[in-house]
């Protein structure tokens, strides 16, 4: 186990970039949540996530 939870994933070769995996990750950390976006090399994509258990009791549609 890695200790990080996926919320969403972008395309990298999307056409605005990483700004949309930013802008979800910013309104996650408005609802306190401590996401963060990283790349994922192997399949090309933006992830947003938290580390550890930081989801504990939040609910992810």
């Amino acid at each position: 186990m890695n200790g990080r939870t996926v919320l969403e994933s972008f395309p990298a070769g999307g056409p605005r970039g990483s700004w949309p995996a930013e802008e979800f990750a910013h309104a996650r950390r408005q609802e306190g949540l401590a996401a963060e976006v990283v790349m994922d090399l192997v399949t090309d994509m933006f992830l947003v996530i938290v580390r550890g258990g930081e989801t504990a009791g939040v609910v992810l549609a």
